[in-house]
């Protein structure tokens, strides 16, 4: 089956948006203030502590954000970030290859829904969520791993997820129906040489070339506690909680000052039209993924440009469901949404997936027309009806 993609500017669908708005006189209402309170303070060696009490269950979590992603990565050491995700679970000075997972859960966490980490772009994370009379645990195990996990770095526990995440790849971008999209639109928004054209994921070929050495630098540079944010939360005590953190987070070295992000900007729009037809043997349907360039998530516009995902595309109720599922009945499934990206620029995609043996050309010409306004024309005249 056939997959398209788009690359186009959001100039053209913002347009057309705003004059949907033309001559209408908004009501802009207060909205209920969300307010999370906190405390806050910096050890120092440069670790950001966040404390949230929160009694309503006897429950208490920890994050530990670090400033890292694959938008930090060099050239030819593509996929690192994603690498240490993996390699942080093997074990540090004083724990064993995989009894990370094995205490928390004996203390009561379930692994992958309370303990887990995740990388993206922009930053990887780690957490655990845990009773709260195990917060001790929880610190002490992020606290080892950040201050020693490279005195057990081997090259067999190199090897061991290396491979590890060879076949992640395949199972969830190679193997799968439409399993490229992503990085195909990455490429098609972000120039060469911008952080965002290449996956989190990163080159095999790069993963393969990394030596023991390569990924000790890169965690030396980028796991110490001055680039990193640790949030406490749930039902703890707060001067109990500090006094934990600085038992075992405060003797941990500040580590170098990290290399300066590349240059992150983008021309605002693409300026032109990129389609791609891809024959995707797996896919048991055709699929449309139209892939604006807008506003990133540091841009005041950002939430305005999360909205538009969720009124387009954003479930059963959202004007592409309706046209193109409940009317036309060309697809089967549709989406909106944009991806969060921090820096230059993010994406913003929409998609629809036809029935199995449809035709892609039907339904990329339903998708283009909606995206070009028709769900505008149709509320104009509902407006004008009622």
């Amino acid at each position: 089956m056939r997959l398209r993609y788009f690359a186009v500017s959001l100039l053209w669908l913002a347009a057309v948006s705003a004059g949907a708005q033309a001559g209408k006189k908004a009501q802009v209402g207060k909205s209920p203030e969300l307010r999370i309170d906190y405390t806050k303070e910096t050890l120092p060696n440069g670790l950001t502590v966040l404390y949230h009490v929160d009694h309503s269950t006897p429950v208490a979590a920890v994050l530990l954000w670090y400033n890292v992603g694959s938008k930090m990565e060099q050239p030819g050491k593509t996929g690192f970030a994603h690498l240490f995700e993996h390699m942080m679970f093997k074990g540090s000075k004083n724990v064993g290859d995989g009894q990370h997972w094995a205490l928390l859960e004996a203390a009561g966490g379930r692994a992958g829904a309370d303990i887990n980490g995740t990388t993206s772009w922009d930053r990887t994370n780690y957490f655990e969520q845990i009773p709260s009379n195990q917060l001790e645990l929880a610190l002490w195990l992020e606290a080892d791993r950040m201050g020693t996990l490279t005195e057990t770095l081997t090259q067999a526990k190199l090897d061991n997820q290396r491979e590890v995440v060879k076949n992640e790849r395949g199972q969830s971008v190679d193997n799968q129906p439409y399993g490229t999209w992503v990085e195909k639109t990455e490429e098609a928004l972000f120039p060469n040489d911008h952080p965002y054209h290449h996956s989190v994921i990163g080159s095999m070929t790069d993963l393969s070339n990394a030596s023991v050495a390569d990924v000790r630098s890169f965690f030396k540079t980028y796991y110490a506690p001055n680039n990193a944010v640790l949030v406490v939360a749930g039902d703890i005590d707060v001067p109990q909680a500090k006094a934990l953190v600085q038992k075992y987070f405060a003797p941990i070295p500040r580590g170098p000052t990290p290399p300066p992000l590349a240059n992150m900007r983008v021309p605002v729009t693409l300026g032109y039209e990129d389609r791609l037809v891809l024959q995707d043997a797996q896919a048991p349907a055709p699929a449309i993924y139209v892939a604006y360039r807008v506003p990133s998530a540091k841009d005041p516009r950002a939430p305005a440009i999360s909205l538009l995902g969720d009124i387009l595309g954003g479930g059963r109720s959202s004007r592409l469901y309706d046209a193109l599922v409940r009317r036309q009945q060309v697809a089967t499934t549709v989406a909106g949404f944009n991806f969060g990206l921090a820096d230059g620029a993010d994406m913003l995609v929409f998609n629809a997936v036809g029935k199995p043996g449809g035709n892609p050309d039907s339904l990329e010409k339903a998708l283009l027309a909606e995206l070009a306004g028709s769900w505008i024309a149709r509320a104009r005249r509902s407006d004008s009806r009622s």
